[in-house]
């Protein structure tokens, strides 16, 4: 009778625990974590979207941007150039952050604050769509990215 003896295995340390993780993601797909792609995909381009018409090329905020927060926005405490800049920032920062799956719950609520802001002072009658906005993001403030994400794969909760 042949046996074979078994060794226990060190734990997987640097790379080894990158693919370890990687692997468990391939292999933890569940409605929660399709969901959850799906919601950070669909509000990750509408922030990105709008972030891209406030720009020129990549880097530079446009002159229409800055009129828009200056003339149309007119939000309380911020001066417009500001909150142009602050905007555009955000809405390029955490979309990104979203589809990677990085970050996902801080990026959700900061988003989720995004809306608010422009819910109360900017388009108050737009609540049918800041609505569907706000219960994709508070999706993911509260359930995370999901496996199919960084934040998985890197072990953040």
């Amino acid at each position: 009778m042949h046996t074979t003896t078994h060794f226990p295995t060190a734990p997987a340390k640097g790379p080894r625990r990158l693919l370890a993780r990687l692997a468990d993601t391939a292999t933890g797909l569940t409605p929660h974590s399709l969901l959850a792609l799906v919601n950070r995909v669909a509000i990750a381009g509408i922030f990105w979207l709008s972030a891209r018409t406030k720009v020129e090329g990549w880097f530079s905020i446009s002159d229409s941007a800055y009129a828009l927060f200056r003339d149309e926005y007119k939000l309380p405490l911020l001066p417009p150039e500001l909150a142009a800049q602050m905007a555009t920032v955000a809405e390029h920062l955490f979309p990104v952050l979203l589809v990677l799956g990085l970050c996902t719950r801080l990026s959700a609520l900061a988003l989720l604050g995004m809306t608010l802001v422009i819910q109360v002072f900017v388009y108050p009658d737009a609540w049918p769509t800041h609505l569907s906005w706000a219960g994709l993001l508070l999706y993911l403030a509260g359930r995370g990215a999901g496996a199919v994400s960084l934040d998985r794969m890197l072990g953040i909760r």
